[in-house]
């Protein structure tokens, strides 16, 4: 349904909170503000003022909309849950926009999404998606472009103090063109194990520091995901009679792998995946 605009800045706003100095003169709306930050939204970066001043922004900013229901679906992963039982509630009380968040499985989310697209059906209004589905979005040409709406049609409708650049993982949800099509509303946490004893080791600190130049320790880039796949696979090769292994997945643009599997004796993996983003079709 790409005739109502708002749609993503209410919904997709509401899952997150950004900094915000603009103020209502609504005391019924701010009671809410105050109850719903004091009852819900404690652990934030802004001071209590500034949540209450950003959530009556939103109380507004939708009163035209007041009313009007709203479908979206997302998988059932305890974030979208919160989302549906929590965030959607609240915003439903401060706004009067009536969102229902349904909770499905996530086959039965692209199945459905795959189906509005190729039949042009309104189905829902907003799904919350895997982002590797955005070359999908775009080659349909059925999803809002948002880079473009939030400067146009949206831009009175867009929080005026949101940093696109808060967001984890805005890279996988932007186009070959540049412009962004789907925000990021949850990002899986990257795991990583390594043999603590061997990084504890001073041949091998040596050994990598010599190789490499700076300190052997738990990687802050992807480069050094790379050299340290490289040096216990390349370099060191073997330790205590055991071939061993160093590797890495989910990584850059160079998957430049040192060692082609992983054993008994591998040192580490790491394992992400790319945020599950809003999509407006």
């Amino acid at each position: 349904m790409r005739n109502i605009p708002f749609k993503l800045t209410t919904l997709a706003a509401s899952f997150m909170l950004a900094s915000g100095t603009l103020l209502a003169d609504d005391h019924g709306a701010r009671a809410i503000a105050e109850r719903l930050v004091d009852e819900h939204f404690q652990n934030s970066t802004l001071s209590r003022e500034e949540q209450i001043e950003e959530l009556l922004w939103f109380a507004q900013a939708a009163e035209p909309f007041r009313g009007m229901d709203i479908q979206t679906m997302a998988e059932g992963l305890t974030t979208h849950v919160y989302e549906s039982e929590v965030l959607a509630p609240a915003f439903r009380e401060l706004t009067g926009i009536n969102v229902t968040h349904n909770i499905i499985g996530e086959g039965d989310l692209v199945d459905t999404m795959q189906n509005q697209m190729q039949s042009g059906n309104s189905i829902y209004d907003g799904y919350i998606n895997d982002s590797d589905a955005i070359g999908t979005h775009i080659r349909y040409g059925t999803t809002i472009n948002l880079t473009e709406a939030m400067e146009n049609e949206w831009a009175d409708l867009t929080l005026p103090t949101l940093d696109l650049d808060d967001f984890i993982g805005l890279q996988y949800t932007t186009g070959p063109d540049g412009n962004v099509y789907q925000l990021p509303a949850q990002q899986f946490a990257n795991l990583y194990w390594f043999r603590h004893d061997w990084f504890q080791r001073e041949d091998l600190q040596e050994q990598f520091h010599d190789i490499y130049g700076y300190d052997l320790g738990v990687p802050t880039n992807w480069t050094a995901y790379e050299d340290i796949a490289e040096f216990f696979t390349v370099h060191v090769g073997e330790i205590d009679g055991t071939r061993v292994y160093s590797r890495w997945t989910m990584a850059a643009a160079t998957h430049r792998l040192a060692g082609d599997s992983m054993t008994r004796g591998s040192l580490w993996q790491v394992w992400g995946a790319p945020a599950y983003p809003l999509a407006i079709p």
